[in-house]
């Protein structure tokens, strides 16, 4: 498996525009559909991904640290 870093083509501005929308998501999905949304939009991340290795990587790193 790869562990080389994931990189970004998105900038610090760009991220806190993401960061910004997942928690307005968030707060509009309420705290009973929480972890739908994240899945479903986990899912759909994959699907545009297109790499199930490249997801996995992303999983994995994001579990990092927590």
């Amino acid at each position: 498996m790869n562990t080389a870093p994931m990189t970004s083509g998105l900038g610090i501005g760009a991220l806190e525009a993401v960061y910004d929308t997942l928690a307005q998501a968030i707060d509009q999905a309420g705290p009973g559909k929480i972890e739908l949304l994240l899945v479903k939009l986990a899912l759909l991340q994959a699907q545009a991904l297109g790499d199930e290795q490249a997801f996995q990587a992303q999983v994995e790193a994001a579990l990092r640290d927590l």
